[in-house]
């Protein structure tokens, strides 16, 4: 009995080429199913994305923040640049001060709205100088040709 149990044992081993075999049945190893495969793939794909989506945010953030810091640095500049402003009216109310910065800007002139701290009142300039003496000559011609009313403020 023996020899036949071995003899049999011979045989199945013989007869099956290698392990190859048996992990393609399934019986020894286990093969990787596709599903799962491709669904590891689609999660580390979408953590991936998320990763890189949030960088982009945070990317936009940045700009947006350096954008702003350049814009007031700009406008600090040009206020220290040119103190001397020809005001061709003030307000309290918001709207009436943007009516007639753009009146001024259509004739022309480079408007800007100046807010007073401490006050509620915006200015309205319609033109801004460097010196003193520069400002006063044109204030006067202003007076004469078209706001008799403008006057000179000078920005600390």
């Amino acid at each position: 009995m023996r020899i036949l149990t071995a003899f049999v044992l011979t045989l199945i081993l013989a007869m099956t080429p290698s392990c190859k075999f048996f992990k393609g049945k399934k019986i020894f190893g286990r093969k990787a199913d596709k599903m799962v495969v491709w669904l590891a793939r689609q999660d580390s794909t979408r953590v991936a994305d998320s990763i890189r989506t949030v960088q982009e945010k945070l990317l936009a953030k940045e700009n947006a923040r350096l954008d702003s810091l350049r814009v007031v640095g700009e406008k600090n500049a040009w206020e220290n640049k040119y103190r001397y402003n020809i005001i061709v009216g003030a307000f309290i109310t918001p709207e009436y001060s943007r009516a007639q910065a753009d009146d001024y800007r259509q004739r022309g002139y480079d408007s800007r709205i100046i807010k007073v701290e401490g006050s509620r009142f915006e200015l309205v300039s319609a033109e801004a100088h460097e010196t003193f003496r520069k400002a006063v000559e044109r204030l006067q011609q202003f007076q004469d040709t078209v706001e008799i009313n403008a006057w000179m403020y000078i920005k600390k």
